[in-house]
């Protein structure tokens, strides 16, 4: 059975769009999504364009069929029985046979970088297939079906994913020195902004704490995530204000003030832009679903 999924919106901003899950604008955050390849393939004839998740790690098994894989400036022709590790950031795109078959689980970047397991590059593995289908079918288990304990699960069969992730990795791609670099600093920014985005929308702030110059943070971004520094953090700040606007029963005024805006006029301008809808009517809307 397919997963449903649902995912926060991250525009397409440049040449290679940025999204949260292929195709898709809105979602929920959850420990993960996973749905078969053909689940998702055969609504784009089989041809997903390329593109990067900015805050999303994904794990392709292909178990039938063939794929004709982009990895960042890389190209491959895979047969089934190959798992496909894309971390954050990656461009990357597919045009599978129609025959395809397989699984794609797809998780929160930061959670994998929270077990210091995560992988810097993207990689194409071919070794030790049955032990990586069997920890992602037991971590699917569990999420489809949650016991006591569930947030502990999750996180022991991460931790199992990738440690037999990293066991089995047999070819690491994308040897432009350069691109890996920015990837990294631009992960480094998004962890800053995770930390600060209530405390400083400031970009000089942002770009102190890295040691590099705005105009270079800004250039960063850009390359790297298809859009400004001061846009990643608008959009983080946006989504943390949905989030209130959903689930908590705190005023707009209480909210924007959490979030650093002392005017609430303001405030409510820059919501209306982000989400294309006043935070009231926002909040009165969904309270109607």
């Amino acid at each position: 059975m397919d997963s449903r999924g649902n995912c926060l919106h991250y525009p397409n901003m440049k040449t290679i769009p940025t999204y949260a899950l292929y195709g898709e604008k809105d979602c929920a955050e959850d420990w993960l999504h996973w749905e078969t390849i053909p689940a998702r393939a055969r609504h784009h004839d089989f041809r997903i364009a390329p593109h990067r998740h900015e805050h999303l790690f994904q794990v392709l098994v292909l178990t039938k069929g063939s794929a004709q894989l982009i990895l960042d400036d890389a190209e491959f022709r895979l047969t089934s029985d190959a798992v496909i590790v894309v971390p954050a950031l990656v461009v990357h795109g597919y045009l599978f046979s129609q025959d395809v078959d397989g699984i794609v689980l797809t998780l929160l970047e930061r959670d994998v970088r929270a077990l210091d397991l995560s992988f810097n590059l993207p990689a194409i593995i071919r070794s030790d297939i049955p032990l990586v289908r069997a920890t992602i079918d037991s971590m699917i288990a569990e999420a489809d079906h949650p016991g006591r304990w569930h947030d502990v699960a999750m996180r022991a069969h991460l931790s199992l994913l990738l440690i037999a992730l990293h066991r089995a990795q047999s070819q690491s791609v994308s040897n432009e020195k350069a691109a890996s670099r920015m990837r990294q600093h631009a992960a480094v920014f998004q962890q800053l902004v995770e930390q600060r985005f209530r405390q400083t929308r400031r970009i000089a702030d942002y770009a102190e704490a890295m040691a590099v110059s705005p105009t270079h943070l800004n250039r960063i971004c850009r390359q790297a995530l298809g859009t400004s520094a001061l846009s990643v953090i608008e959009r983080r700040i946006a989504h943390e204000a949905r989030r209130q606007l959903l689930f908590s029963t705190l005023s707009v005024k209480q909210i924007g003030a959490e979030l650093g805006y002392d005017d609430p006029a303001y405030f409510t301008r820059f919501i209306t832009r982000m989400l294309g809808i006043s935070p009231a009517k926002f909040r009165q809307e969904m309270s109607h679903r």
